[in-house]
């Protein structure tokens, strides 16, 4: 938690505001009681109606100046712990978009949402009670002890026996409360991968008549979190019970006591009601301090869970000096790549070897889980290699800046992602500055502009979130669009013909051979039909190269290669 509160740094001056405004509000609060007692004392019991007027004047005056500061007080705390928030909010932000797709997969996409939503508000909480509570409440308990001394030193013992009893207290509840606030944090964590794994996959879910069996786990996960949360409101819910108990008990111990020194003559009546007010302000500052003894657990949950995610260093990271390229323009080699995901037993990829040069287009072949979504991943070097190295115009990806090295690239992923806003605004994704013309001729290109037309609004028809309101192909040749609007030096075009109808394939591939001339294509594809045109063929066997070739060449060398033809084409087609 205290490593957080660093990002309160920039908000210096609000924060030695907002301490003064406190000391001046616990000031206020504190000389009120005196106030009162000098009414009582020389006000009434002389019967001096103008030193009564004349002192609950300036009683009015005190309360309205602690008022007036409390309420600038309590702004400036909202203000700077929503200023707080969102800086946190968008350095987890930050650094997430950093993160290798290693470091999502560890860690998971349903807890980085939560710690950034979630948990940064829990801590957000805390900081303005912090403000607000926590620095109020120590001035106005030894502020309070300090006024009660000096009316009745001896009366002051019932305050003595008091606090190490409230102190006792505060910490069994938060002793009991710590482990059940870090257990709230976890159990929303598996409620929301429940929650997204429902509303991302109900297609599946329904296809397979599975909406009972979702409903259960979700239950399940609903019941668990709410266990935990009925176990920790049992817990705020009995604190304050006893802190009101013992709280009226010590009111009635001060007043039999005191009564007892004012019939022996060795205290006043309003003395004994300042000393009153001084003692409830000691119990109600212990309260507030309990309160954030059972808040502040929670947060720390959630700050430990918000470090834990801004103290992971990425997998891939920029060099020091990324190096200028040195090769042809667009060039991609792997030299003998070796790759295995973390945990695994054997490499996905294992001795690869090949180059893709500009004007040819390279296309990669292979069975499910041959290895060709991760050799495309390896050039955006969305992982980086354990063995060999991968080429970008002659200097390792591992060189390179990656946001230079991803600006020389097209991507079209395997599966089709759109965002929420217009066509338009979802082809200038890969151009931000794209022209209505050029926008227009990459979707032209992509046999998209046909489709569009008949949207309502055309390109600046609404996309829904997800792209749910068109069809596959749709967006398979929208995201095509958003890669060649780029013109980038090479393009990645990650099985992304599979939605299309063989007539727009053969359109499209025709159509991207003329767009792209000059630039280095790689095609991953599942049919024969889209890569029997490519200048070199490579196909993969379980991550390693069974050929590399044409076609026929292929046809001829290839087992592997003949085996996925025949499966797909007839003797007929063949010749």
């Amino acid at each position: 938690m205290v490593r957080l509160l660093r990002y309160l740094k920039p908000y210096s001056l609000p924060v030695s505001a907002i301490l003064l405004l406190a000391f001046l509000q616990a000031v206020s609060e504190l000389y009120l009681p005196t106030l009162m007692a000098d009414i009582v004392d020389y006000g009434i019991v002389n019967g001096d109606t103008g030193y009564i007027v004349r002192v609950g004047g300036m009683m009015l005056l005190v309360a309205l100046g602690g008022t007036l500061v409390a309420v600038l007080g309590s702004y400036l705390s909202a203000r700077v712990s929503v200023g707080f928030g969102r800086d946190l909010r968008s350095q987890v932000f930050r650094k997430v978009q950093g993160f290798s797709l290693h470091d999502f997969d560890r860690l998971g996409t349903a807890t980085l949402i939560t710690r950034t939503t979630n948990d940064i508000t829990q801590v957000q909480m805390v900081v303005t009670m912090i403000l607000r509570m926590m620095i109020t409440a120590p001035m106005m308990a030894i502020g309070g002890v300090v006024m009660a001394v000096s009316k009745d030193p001896t009366l002051s013992l019932v305050i003595v026996v008091v606090i190490p009893v409230l102190a006792a207290l505060i910490g069994l509840m938060a002793a009991r409360g710590i482990p059940l606030f870090k257990a709230m944090q976890v159990k929303i964590d598996r409620l929301n991968r429940v929650v997204r794994e429902g509303l991302t996959g109900i297609r599946v879910i329904r296809a397979f008549n599975r909406t009972d069996s979702e409903t259960v786990r979700f239950q399940e996960a609903n019941r668990d979190l709410t266990d935990t949360a009925i176990q920790v409101n049992r817990l705020m819910g009995a604190m304050m019970p006893s802190m009101m108990l013992l709280l009226n008990l010590t009111t009635i111990a001060i007043i039999w006591f005191g009564g007892l020194r004012i019939d022996a003559g060795q205290m006043q009546v309003g003395d004994l009601m300042a000393f009153i007010q001084y003692v409830m302000q000691i119990m109600f500052s212990l309260v507030m301090v309990s309160m954030m003894f059972v808040m502040v657990p929670r947060a720390s949950a959630s700050a430990v869970r918000i470090n834990e995610v801004l103290a992971v260093e990425p997998g891939v990271q920029d060099p020091p000096a990324p190096r200028p390229a040195r090769g042809p323009q667009g060039q991609v080699e792997f030299r003998d790549v070796t790759f295995r995901y973390p945990g695994a037993e054997r490499p996905a990829l294992e001795g690869i070897s090949f180059t893709a040069r500009p004007g040819e287009v390279t296309a990669i072949i292979g069975g499910t889980g041959a290895g060709k979504t991760t050799l495309v991943n390896l050039i955006l070097r969305f992982y980086d290699v354990q063995e060999g190295a991968v080429l970008v115009d002659g200097v390792d990806v591992r060189e390179w800046a990656q946001a230079d090295l991803r600006a020389r690239i097209g991507y079209v992923p395997q599966k089709a992602l759109l965002f929420t806003g217009t066509v338009a605004e979802n082809i200038r994704y890969g151009k931000r500055d794209a022209t209505p013309e050029e926008v227009a001729h990459a979707a032209e290109v992509a046999q998209a502009s046909g489709f569009i037309a008949e949207l309502a609004g055309g390109y600046n028809a609404e996309i829904a979130q997800g792209g749910t309101n068109v069809s596959g192909g749709q967006k398979q040749r929208l995201t095509i669009a958003r890669a060649l609007v780029r013109r980038p030096q090479i393009y990645l075009f990650d099985d992304n013909f599979s939605a299309l109808d063989f007539k727009t394939d053969a359109r499209l591939r025709a159509a991207l051979r003329r767009e792209t001339s000059q630039a280095t294509v790689i095609m991953v594809a599942q049919r024969v039909s889209t890569v029997m045109d490519a200048d070199q063929i490579i196909v993969l066997d379980e991550g390693r190269i069974a050929g590399i070739g044409t076609h026929r060449e292929l046809l001829r060398n290839c087992d592997v290669y003949r085996e996925i033809v025949l499966s797909q084409l007839t003797e007929e087609e063949l010749a």
